[in-house]
């Protein structure tokens, strides 16, 4: 099969020919129809994660997918062959399988069927992104009346954070100005372009006291959080383990650090709203698996918007 890979510690990615991989008792093999991009695949590309995961090489890269079951192990009842289903490799040792390749194996428990009629690019990008924005939000526990600000709406994450939370509260989102008509479609009361000068500043001036809540997710570190846009009190979320307890505590704020977990029981549910029309799926590139490497660079240089698949078979 073809695949997108890192051959060994430390080389390139490159698209080569790779077995196909076998089932075993508790996994999917999927027959690949189309597989999501998420900013993880850059960071497990690099080997950055090698000393907290164990890698084994040839590595394929790609979390997510959708596509058609091509063979169920032992164990496995809720699938089978034949079966259009949404998929996400969970980060567990070894990282090794991947989905930007003709044929995926996917742990059972992170296998949901694919509400008929969805296509599979929009499933594709679905499992991840979406996972994440829904413990981000659940994180920050929302209420009527909460001003939530989410730093870095405009991509897949933020995209489905935005929606998630303006059904209950007035979201506050960061972005480009080229993002402001698509988030304010999406349910943002206010774009905040985070190039014309401070967040902090510009959602004061919005909110003289604050917003009830934050979610962030492109700040590496406590010093680069825009806390001072938060009121004492409130709660902030980090996807890339920003937070830090001691840093919040002195400014009269709580929070955690969330990784989404796309398993088929957050997934399954978050599916059914996208076919029933209550959650977008925004779709910013659609590539080829030749051109993978191009949208991985693409979502490292954070210039994507929304999410970027890559259609693997027809």
């Amino acid at each position: 099969m073809r695949a997108l890979n890192v051959p060994a510690a430390g080389e390139q990615p490159e698209v080569s020919n790779l077995p196909v991989p076998h089932v075993t008792e508790g996994t999917v093999l999927v027959r690949v129809k189309a597989a999501g991009l998420n900013p993880v695949d850059n960071r497990v590309a690099a080997g950055t994660m090698a000393g907290l995961i164990a890698h084994e090489y040839p590595l394929v890269l790609g979390r997510d997918t959708a596509g058609v079951v091509e063979a169920v192990g032992a164990g496995v009842t809720h699938v089978r062959p034949g079966d259009e289903v949404i998929g996400h490799v969970l980060l567990a040792p070894p990282i090794k399988a991947g989905t930007l390749a003709e044929y995926a194996l996917l742990p059972a428990a992170a296998v949901t069927a694919k509400p008929a009629g969805m296509e599979f690019v929009t499933a594709a990008a679905l499992p991840l992104a979406a996972a994440t924005a829904y413990a981000a939000v659940e994180a920050v526990d929302p209420h009527p009346g909460h001003v939530i600000l989410v730093v870095g709406a405009g991509g897949g994450v933020g995209s489905f954070a935005v929606q998630l939370l303006a059904r209950t509260v007035t979201v506050i989102a960061t972005g480009l100005p080229a993002d402001a008509d698509r988030l304010t479609g999406l349910g943002a009361a206010a774009v905040i372009d985070y190039t014309a000068g401070s967040v902090v500043d510009q959602v004061r001036a919005i909110y003289p006291e604050g917003v009830d809540a934050l979610i962030d997710l492109v700040s590496h570190s406590a010093q680069e959080l825009p806390l001072g846009a938060v009121r004492k009190g409130g709660r902030v979320a980090s996807t890339l383990s920003a937070v830090d307890e001691d840093v919040l505590a002195a400014d009269g704020l709580s929070g955690s650090n969330i990784r989404g977990t796309a398993t088929r029981e957050i997934v399954a549910p978050l599916a059914e709203q996208v076919a029933a029309g209550n959650l977008k799926v925004t779709v910013s590139a659609v590539l080829a698996l030749d051109e993978a490497a191009d949208g991985l660079a693409t979502i490292a240089a954070g210039k994507s918007q929304g999410k970027i698949v890559v259609k693997v078979s027809d």
